[in-house]
């Protein structure tokens, strides 16, 4: 509002009865507090935008982290196998083959805890029933003593993390004879 516009105002107020200018006081008055209330929504809102922009760029920080160093861990845990890996290898000249066996078997135990940590299981499926969600079939073969569609021999053995399969069994399953 200009200054002209205020005098008039004033003017104009001088000539309302006092009720009337009380009434315009208390408008102009509810006026005020409302300019007042928009303004500090406003600055709530620009603020609301402001922290949901941070959060976004923090959520994308995030995932960005997780993606680059998601395999920390899986990594930590397999470096004692890599260290007993490279002692058999230099040993391995002067080592006679039963310390090498040996060496082999301490091995796949570190690398077995490591599969633990970090909740890989193994999927050995001798003797159940064939599975196409965790087996893979690379042969049939007739067995008089197994039931036929379980699986007879684990060609090689399927891994799970946490209850999803990361490769499938792959398996002799057993059929019935062609001539009982």
């Amino acid at each position: 509002m200009g200054s002209g516009e205020a005098e008039d105002l004033a003017s104009g107020m001088d000539r309302l009865d006092p009720a009337e200018a009380a009434r315009v006081a208390e408008l102009e008055r509810l006026l005020a507090e409302a300019e007042q209330r928009a303004a500090a929504q406003r600055d709530q809102y620009l603020r609301s935008l402001a922290e949901i922009d941070n959060v976004r760029k923090r959520a994308a920080r995030d995932v960005e982290n997780a993606s680059r160093f998601g395999l920390e861990k899986f990594a930590v845990e397999l470096l004692p196998v890599q260290d007993s890996l490279e002692a058999g290898v230099e040993s391995a000249p002067r080592a006679d083959a039963k310390s090498l066996a040996e060496g082999q078997r301490a091995t796949l135990k570190l690398l077995q805890k490591a599969f633990e940590k970090l909740n890989i299981k193994p999927v050995d499926p001798l003797g159940q029933p064939f599975d196409p969600a965790l087996h893979e079939a690379v042969l049939t073969q007739e067995s008089a003593t197994a039931e036929p569609n379980s699986v007879l021999q684990v060609v090689q053995r399927g891994y799970e993390l946490n209850g999803r399969l990361l490769r499938p069994a792959r398996v002799i399953v057993a059929r019935a004879p062609a001539n009982p």
